[in-house]
């Protein structure tokens, strides 16, 4: 293993463990709520996870526009404009926290009407969305501080962190729903006390292994004119524009996946999702990687440094392939037996069968596009990534309802899947274009 594989692997390996934490969180709060007697609990934390999950994944570019402008300002070695950096992002996702609090009432109006929880269900999500709201600045500033270590090179304390929140999550709430006898409030309090000790183990291990970085406190401070001229704050905000707009893309296309299953009754939106998460599983290791192009990708594009870009890019190529054919002989020999894992309910089991071959494709169709993510967040080249969002989401839809109003009678559900495949496809063909036409003689 050369060198840059071993690089590659110091910085995706905790990534994907950070990564297969996250869904935890969620999952720790709806196992608690589901022994408390009764289902509307479950209902309530599903609803309130359901709408913190959409609003902090519209604000990930703290964490993707962080991670590229730090590893590139670490390539040209200026730490002062790495301090900046992690100046700027947390100025904004604080900003960011208190308007979501500010504009709570209305925030929480428009997603319940989105998702319409049934009457049984609303107070109790009502509830833990009053208290979960007061976590933001905690959960908003982690992301610039987890894109800001990424950019350093460092997973390890992002993978540290995730590991330790959730810990202290089971704890608290435990504690607070058995040991204080509170109930919905307890879990929503539990999730907001792990954030805030999350976010000071991330404050005291910056203060740790980056104390020297306070020889250039004096021009990388919040209160700092220059880290506030207009110029870089004009970057930061137009690449994060780029990112944020990406986002909305891909919430579109994932909301109206599902919801076109549940149009089609409890059976084909329970197979969907139960399919969707092999597609997740993939994911968080091809995320691992995507970092990995951040960091390295963006310090060597900050270096200038032609040979270990190109390197580095190659070797993603190696290990995107290496994973993609893992999962996909993986999904072949044992799809069905992870679908038995997911779910006991027998027609669901039986119907996903019809749907399974869908899964084999998707690691390779998806595949591509998570290595140029990474490559393009590095190279802080959020335009491409932009375009590429918007134009399959616009396939994808054209082919959804070509399939469903020209081959409906024989598509049905698979319509929709074939629409996710191709979408996924086009993103990655499309920045493969986009890095052709456009970066490649950038380096």
């Amino acid at each position: 293993m050369n060198i840059r594989d071993r690089q590659i692997l110091q910085i995706a390996l905790p990534s994907i463990v950070s990564n297969i934490t996250v869904p935890l969180l969620g999952m720790i709060d709806v196992a608690i709520v589901g022994h408390m007697g009764s289902p509307v609990y479950i209902g309530a934390v599903a609803v309130g996870s359901m709408i913190f999950n959409l609003v902090y994944w519209l604000f990930g570019f703290l964490r993707m526009g962080s991670s590229g402008l730090t590893a590139q300002a670490l390539g040209r070695r200026d730490l002062t404009e790495v301090t900046r950096i992690l100046a700027r992002s947390v100025s904004v996702a604080l900003g960011i926290a208190l308007l979501l609090i500010v504009l709570q009432m209305p925030l929480k109006w428009l997603m319940f009407w989105l998702i319409g929880p049934t009457a049984d269900v609303a107070p109790f999500a009502s509830t833990y969305f009053n208290i979960v709201i007061w976590g933001a600045p905690a959960s908003l500033a982690l992301f610039s501080l987890m894109g800001w270590y990424i950019g350093m090179q460092n997973t390890r304390i992002p993978m540290f962190i995730s590991i330790m929140q959730n810990i202290v999550n089971i704890l608290a709430s435990l504690t607070l729903v058995y040991g204080f006898g509170m109930k919905i409030e307890g879990v929503a309090l539990g999730t907001v006390i792990a954030q805030y000790v999350g976010l000071l183990v991330a404050l005291g291990l910056l203060a740790r292994y980056y104390g020297r970085l306070r020889v250039h406190k004096r021009t990388g401070t919040l209160c700092s004119g220059e880290t506030h001229n207009a110029s870089p704050l004009v970057h930061f905000f137009a690449i994060n524009r780029d990112i944020f707009l990406r986002t909305l893309c891909l919430v579109a296309v994932n909301l109206f996946f599902t919801s076109a299953g549940a149009r089609q009754g409890a059976v084909i939106l329970s197979v969907n999702t139960v399919l969707m998460q092999l597609y997740l599983f993939f994911s968080y290791f091809m995320d691992g990687f995507a970092y990995a192009g951040e960091a390295l990708g963006g310090k060597a594009y900050g270096a200038h440094n032609k040979i270990a870009f190109r390197e580095t890019l190659n070797r993603l190529w190696m290990w995107m392939v290496i994973v993609t054919a893992a999962y996909t002989l993986l999904y072949l020999i044992g799809g069905r037996w992870i679908v038995g894992l997911l779910t006991d309910e027998a027609q669901v089991i039986e119907t996903s069968g019809d749907y399974l071959f869908w899964v084999w494709i998707i690691p390779v169709a998806g595949c591509v596009a998570f290595i140029w993510d990474g490559i393009f967040i590095g190279m802080t080249a959020t335009r491409g990534m932009l375009v590429s969002s918007f134009l399959s989401a616009l396939v994808f839809f054209a082919v959804y309802y070509f399939s469903l109003f020209t081959l409906h009678f024989s598509l049905h559900n698979h319509g929709l899947w074939l629409a996710q495949v191709i979408y996924l496809a086009m993103r990655g063909i499309i920045q493969t274009i986009w890095y052709r036409l456009r970066l490649i003689n950038s380096i």
